[in-house]
C-alpha cells in the first residue's frame, strides 16, 4: 500500500522539485545587475539621490514590472502612447524622455532591479573594538616599559650621588683633604684670535667671497618660482582626472592646440562631466586628509559657481567668479607659443609640467628659465619629415653645419628676437 501510494505521488514530487530548481536558477543576480546599472543606467540615475533622472533605489516597488520592461525597453513609444505615468515622468523631467534599451531582456532587467532593491547587510562592528582593545594593550604595554626605564635611571642618580657622599665622608673620617688641581690660566679665545693677522685676513677674505657668492644666487632666483604650489578655491586633483581616469590634457586645456596659451578651462567644460557626477566615489588617501567626503564637497564648490541645482538638474543663474590662481607665469618680455610647441613639435605637455598625472596639487616642475629653454633647443631634433615648410631650409642648413639632423637651435631657436620682444 504504501509503494502504491509512493508510485502515484512520484511525478508530483519530480514536477515540484525541477520546478523549484528553475525557480532558485531564475533568482536574480545581483551583481550581474549592478554591472548592467553602471553600464545603461549610471550616467543619468543615481540609487539614493536624484540626477539627471529620478533615483532609483526602490522603484520596482512603485510601478507595476511588466510597465517597467516596456518602459525600458522603448519609453518614446509609451509617452506617445499617451500612457498616464510615462506622460507624468516626461512632464516631470521637463519633456525629456528616457533613452530606450530594446537590448536588454525581462532578465537583464530583473537583475538590474535586483541591484537597485539591495540593501547590504549591515557591517559587524566586533572587530573594530577588537582591534581598539589590541591598541589600548599595546599602548599600555609601552608605558609602562617607558615608566619602568625612568625608575631605573633615577635609581642609578641616587646611587652615584649616594657613593660620592659616602667616599667624601671616609676620605674626612681618614684625614684626607681632596685638593682640587688648578688649572693654569689660558689666553681668552678671542684675544688669541685677535693677535694673530693671518687669522683675522682669511676670515675677511672668506666672509667678502660668501657674501658675493651668497648674494650672487639669491639674484638669480628672482622671478623663479620652481616649486610654487598655491592652494586653489576649489581643489582639483591632476591625479585624479589626468592620471585615474586618464583625461587627456588639451581637453580641458584645448587653446594649447591653437593659441599662445594653454588657457583655464571654463566651468562650463567641468561640468561636462560633472552635471552627473555629484559625489567621488574613487580611492581616499586618509594620511593627507583626502576623502571621498573632501572631493565630495569640492564638486559642491563647482555646483555653487556655476549655479547648478542638484534636485531640478538645472541651472538657476546665480554664479560666483572662482578666483584661480595661476601658477606658471612668464616675464612679459617673454614670447611662448603653446601652439607651436604642442602642435607644431609635438612636445608632450610633462617635458614643461613634469608628471602631471602623478600630482594631487598642481605645481611648477620646472625653472622655466632662459637657460632652461636654451638647452631644450640645443638637445632636441626638428621633425622635418613629410614636412614642405622644412624642406628647402633644410637642404640648406644640412650643408652648412654638414649634419642629417637639425636641432631647433641650429633653425634659429637662439635667437634673440625669437623668444624676446
Amino acid at each position: 500500500m504504501h509503494k502504491d501510494s509512493f508510485l502515484a505521488h512520484l511525478p508530483l514530487l519530480i514536477l515540484s522539485f525541477c520546478f523549484s530548481f528553475v525557480v532558485a536558477a531564475q533568482e536574480p543576480d545581483v551583481q550581474k545587475g549592478k554591472a548592467l546599472f553602471n553600464a545603461n543606467c549610471a550616467a543619468c540615475h543615481k540609487l539614493n539621490k536624484r540626477a539627471v533622472g529620478p533615483a532609483l533605489a526602490g522603484v520596482s516597488a512603485k510601478y507595476d514590472k511588466e510597465w517597467l520592461y516596456s518602459w525600458i525597453k522603448n519609453s518614446t513609444a509609451m509617452v506617445k502612447s499617451g500612457d498616464a505615468q510615462a506622460v507624468a515622468i516626461y512632464e516631470e523631467y521637463n519633456g525629456s524622455v528616457m533613452t530606450s534599451f530594446p537590448q536588454l531582456s525581462n532578465e537583464d532587467i530583473d537583475n538590474i532591479l535586483a541591484y537597485t532593491d539591495y540593501t547590504p547587510p549591515a557591517t559587524a562592528a566586533t572587530a573594530q573594538p577588537v582591534a581598539v582593545v589590541a591598541q589600548n594593550e599595546s599602548s599600555l604595554s609601552n608605558d609602562l616599559i617607558l615608566v619602568v626605564l625612568v625608575l631605573v635611571l633615577a635609581a642609578l642618580v641616587v646611587m652615584l650621588f649616594l657613593v660620592n657622599k659616602t667616599l667624601k665622608q671616609i676620605a674626612a673620617a681618614n684625614g684626607i683633604e681632596i685638593v682640587k688641581e688648578e688649572k693654569p690660566k689660558r689666553t681668552p679665545l678671542w684675544k688669541a684670535y685677535a693677535q694673530n693677522p693671518f687669522l683675522v685676513f682669511v676670515t675677511v677674505v672668506f666672509l667678502l667671497l660668501s657674501s658675493a657668492y651668497v648674494g650672487y644666487s639669491y639674484l638669480m632666483q628672482v622671478g623663479i618660482d620652481q616649486g610654487y604650489m598655491p592652494i586653489q578655491p576649489i581643489h582639483y586633483s591632476h591625479k585624479i582626472h589626468a592620471g585615474a581616469n586618464q583625461i587627456e590634457c588639451k581637453y580641458c586645456h584645448s587653446s594649447a592646440r591653437v593659441s599662445k596659451h594653454s588657457g583655464i578651462p571654463s566651468l562650463n567644460v567641468c561640468m561636462n562631466c560633472h552635471m552627473n557626477i555629484a559625489e567621488y566615489n574613487g580611492e581616499e588617501d586618509l594620511e593627507k586628509g583626502y576623502t571621498k567626503e573632501f572631493y565630495t564637497n569640492e564638486i559642491k564648490k563647482l555646483y555653487k559657481a556655476v549655479g547648478w541645482d542638484e534636485n531640478t538638474q538645472s541651472y538657476t543663474g546665480e554664479t560666483q567668479p572662482v578666483k584661480w590662481v595661476r601658477i606658471h607665469n612668464l616675464p612679459d618680455f617673454v614670447y611662448f607659443n603653446h601652439a607651436q610647441h604642442v602642435s607644431v613639435a609635438g612636445v608632450d605637455c610633462q617635458k614643461c609640467h613634469g608628471p602631471v598625472e602623478e600630482m594631487e596639487i598642481m605645481y611648477q616642475h620646472s625653472s622655466l628659465t632662459m637657460g632652461w629653454c636654451i638647452n631644450c633647443h640645443r638637445e632636441t631634433n626638428v621633425n622635418i619629415k613629410d614636412n614642405a615648410y622644412y624642406t628647402k631650409i633644410h637642404e640648406e642648413l644640412s650643408k652648412k653645419y654638414g649634419v642629417e639632423k637639425l636641432t631647433a637651435a641650429q633653425m634659429g631657436g637662439l635667437e634673440c628676437g625669437k623668444c624676446h620682444y
